[in-house]
């Protein structure tokens, strides 16, 4: 902090080296195209070094700068027309559930009840395949499908490592909404991860393990 607010330019390399591709992650959210995200992070960058002594710390630094990018973001996307994805986010329940219902034993209320077929137990499958290229590109598209508020949540939360705090302020949620937004996108992905440990062999050990 004292050497970014030195105007210490290895300091800012640094930052954006470490924050540049969540910055772009979350600018993506907002605009129409990669191009014009990595714009909204130019611009981001240099309003940090031009405000750098305005900032009271009041929050983490990171928290700060990706106010700052979401605010310039929130800009772009309102000047191409765009709708903002968490201008209007309102109560997150649509109705949508979290969990397939045909996962639960029928009892008359969709989404509850006991397990049909449960969630599967992750500390079950070999640690090579959990870190497997593929699988992890499984879990990137499944990211990518989501509707955006849940993207954002759930990419602040668990790609960059936000608190909940830090999340709620960024995108400007209440912390009720961010719960439910971040549980349904969590149940979404854990799901796709499902059928990819499935296609690929359930819970087997390979062979070349065994």
């Amino acid at each position: 902090m004292r050497a970014l607010r030195r105007g210490n330019e290895e300091a800012f390399a640094e930052l954006v080296d470490r924050l540049g591709p969540s910055m772009l992650r979350l600018a993506t959210m907002y605009v129409s195209s990669r191009a014009v995200a990595e714009e909204v992070v130019q611009e981001a960058g240099v309003a940090v070094l031009t405000g750098i002594d305005k900032f009271e710390e009041r929050s983490s630094l990171k928290t700060w700068i990706f106010r700052i990018l979401t605010n310039k973001a929130k800009t772009r996307a309102e000047r191409e027309g765009r709708t903002v994805p968490f201008s209007s986010l309102g109560d997150p329940d649509d109705g949508e559930p979290a969990v397939d219902p045909d996962r639960f034993i029928p009892t008359g209320v969709p989404g509850r009840g006991p397990w049909a077929t449960p969630p599967r137990a992750l500390d079950r499958i070999p640690e090579d395949r959990l870190l497997a290229r593929e699988a992890r590109e499984r879990i990137v598209a499944a990211i990518k499908t989501l509707p955006p508020a849940q993207r954002a949540v759930i990419t602040l939360r668990d790609v960059d490592g936000l608190s909940a705090e830090e999340t709620c302020e960024v995108l400007e949620l209440t912390e009720g909404n961010q719960r439910v937004l971040l549980h349904r996108a969590r149940s979404k992905v854990r799901a796709e991860f499902e059928r990819y440990i499935d296609e690929t062999g359930g819970e087997n050990v390979p062979e070349e393990a065994t």
